[in-house]
């Protein structure tokens, strides 16, 4: 895990590159890459090459970035590749240069080119010139585990591990007002665009080639929906076992320590206790946040301790105070780049720093929800579609996976959603599917007056969405596999957003065994009404996983999601802190916000409401990297 930065020219013809520059944008990343650093310029001036290091892999001199080959190519390279002593060996590579995953990108380059990303399972994103073909060629994996930012300018592109590398070089540091639209809406950007006008994300599954005045970017992998219908129930569970498994020893890889974020759910729960089942004499460490004070509403860690008993392994819990948000919430967006997500964002931050003082790589759950279906809104979606076709008498249809008396013995787990419904069901009443789901995800009735939608044009963010919604990989039909599809390609790059950061902040990696391509493209294969039987989110994912954890854990109907009490503390503790961001001048000239009317809103706030956190965030991302007051 590392950070990598860089310079190349548009044309091939020499611009202004040096060390000064490089270093700048190195700086920028430094907490990405503690152990080492290193820096290349072409003699030609085409390009030049910034790498921090993370040693967890090979930890000597070997692994030193940028790294060459003996044709000239140049490598920077950030992530872990979990098959490289595989593709080694399909190489045919000598013994050192099998000791390095970065050795073995560069070797498969030479001998794949571009198609070199298909023999490829991990995360990773990296930068490789070419000096055959003069251009620079660019890839990031499936799921976008490792980030990866460019900016073009007239003779130019930057890129970098993160945004903040490369606002140094854009002139005239603006809003888009389209990825402003996207997070008001949703808490999240579409299309891979940033907050940052003129600053864009490469996509998940993507590679770039920068050459002779083009930036020409390629899709090299997309998730197909292709059901297999000729299986049954326990063959779906045992190859579930099977690849998770696999891919949990295969993320054990390295030399170092591994810890384990344990937050008290399936998905943390299951990662945990496989990979201490699978270390041997090393020593997993499990990690948790809690809140203590307020309450069984905000403390999950009764439930991680549980695991950790069960599968005896040590638990590190961190009890999060509001004095922890209050010296930490700018580290928090500062390293975030774009608010994005929920204020988990600051939670996870709590604990990436307990972890980061005991492990250098630590394995989460990040990925379970998405691709075997977990959310309860899924659960809300369908309860009035069944309700709507046990009324049209279209319950019998092959694509609608759950009937009105199948799912009524799973309603209990909507307790705590009732003030969810009640407003979800006020307007809209058995739209269309895609209608109704948009109107789940959307945050912005809640905002009202608060903002000037004006400012935003007449972009529609309704639209992107829908185009997503309704993706050319998936059958139309499937309600089920729409929404866990578009969260997919969606929300899950957010929360993996948060999940880099936030570990990388304290220079601590963060695995996701869940994203295991042959994982998550047999779990495509899988039925809905297999994944979501009688209306039970992961219903097949929970079957498959029984053995691992307690029953308790298992069949929890309360799992939380982290919830962080902000909203007490912004009636509270934090009240000042609210009141002086909403009332600071920057924050009344703002074009696109009333601040005076978002200060009334402190005491109206629900328990889980996102409103409060979503307008500070982006109030404190404004005064850091547009003001730039902080």
């Amino acid at each position: 895990m590392c950070g990598i930065a860089g310079i190349v020219s548009k044309r091939n013809t020499p611009i202004r590159i040096d060390k000064q520059l490089l270093n700048k944008m190195s700086s920028l990343i430094s907490h990405r890459g503690p152990d080492d650093n290193g820096i290349k310029v072409d003699e030609k001036n085409r390009f030049g090459l910034a790498h921090r290091r993370l040693s967890i892999v090979d930890l000597t001199s070997r692994g030193h970035q940028p790294m060459t080959s003996n044709n000239g190519n140049w490598i920077v390279y950030n992530g872990e590749l979990y098959n490289f002593k595989d593709v080694a060996k399909k190489l045919s590579l000598g013994k050192e240069l099998s000791k390095s995953d970065t050795s073995v990108i560069l070797e498969a380059y030479n001998k794949w080119g571009e198609n070199c990303v298909k023999h490829f399972r991990g995360m990773f994103s990296f930068a490789i010139w070419d000096e055959k073909k003069n251009h620079l060629f660019c890839a990031r994996d499936h799921f976008g585990i490792k980030p990866f930012y460019f900016h073009e300018s007239k003779h130019s592109i930057y890129f970098a591990s993160e945004a903040k590398a490369i606002i140094p070089f854009v002139n005239n540091l603006t809003v888009d007002r389209k990825a402003l639209k996207d997070y008001l809406v949703f808490q999240l950007y579409l299309s891979n665009k940033t907050l940052f006008q003129g600053i864009e994300e490469l996509p998940p599954a993507h590679y770039m080639i920068i050459r002779e005045g083009e930036v020409r970017k390629f899709k090299y992998w997309n998730l197909e929906f292709r059901i297999d219908r000729s299986q049954n129930e326990i063959y779906f569970q045992e190859r579930i076992q099977e690849l998770i498994e696999n891919s949990v020893k295969n993320h054990l890889i390295g030399d170092v320590e591994i810890g384990a974020y344990v937050s008290g759910g399936l998905d943390s729960g299951v990662i945990a206790a496989l990979a201490n089942k699978n270390l041997g004499e090393k020593e997993l460490i499990g990690f948790n946040g809690t809140f203590s004070n307020y309450g069984d509403n905000f403390d999950e860690s009764i439930y991680a301790t549980h695991i950790a008993s069960e599968n005896n392994f040590p638990l590190l819990i961190n009890d999060i105070s509001s004095q922890n948000f209050i010296d930490s919430i700018n580290k928090v967006i500062y390293h975030l780049d774009s608010p994005v997500a929920g204020p988990g964002a600051f939670s996870q931050f709590m604990i990436s720093k307990l972890a980061a003082q005991h492990r250098k790589v630590v394995l989460g759950g990040q990925g379970g929800d998405e691709i075997f279906g977990g959310y309860t809104r899924y659960l809300i979606a369908y309860f009035e579609q069944c309700i709507k076709a046990a009324i049209d008498g279209t319950s019998e249809n092959g694509d609608f996976v759950v009937t009105y008396e199948s799912i009524i013995p799973n309603l209990s787990q909507l307790k705590a959603y009732k003030p969810m419904l009640k407003k979800f069901w006020e307007t809209g009443l058995f739209d269309d599917m895609y209608e109704r789901y948009y109107r789940l995800i959307n945050r912005a009735p809640s905002l009202g007056n608060e903002i000037n939608w004006d400012y935003m044009d007449n972009y529609s963010s309704k639209e992107e969405y829908k185009k997503v919604f309704f993706g050319n990989n998936i059958n139309k039909g499937s309600y089920f596999d729409l929404m866990t599809n578009y969260d997919f390609r969606t929300l899950l790059p957010a929360l993996l957003q948060v999940e880099d950061r936030m570990s990388m902040a304290h220079g601590l990696e963060s695995r996701v065994p869940f994203l295991d391509v042959e994982l998550v493209e047999f779990s495509s294969t899988i039925p809905a009404d297999i994944k979501f039987k009688n209306g039970n989110p992961k219903h097949i994912f929970k079957k498959a996983l029984t053995k691992y954890l307690p029953k308790k854990i298992v069949d929890r109907k309360n799992k939380m999601g982290f919830p962080t009490p902000i909203n007490i503390w912004f009636k509270g503790d934090l009240r000042e802190f609210i009141l002086d961001t909403f009332n600071s001048r920057n924050a009344l000239e703002r074009e696109y916000i009333n601040s005076e009317l978002i200060v009334d809103e402190i005491d109206k706030q629900g328990l889980y409401s996102r409103k409060l956190w979503g307008l500070l965030s982006l109030e404190l991302w404004h005064c850091q990297f547009i003001d730039k007051k902080l």
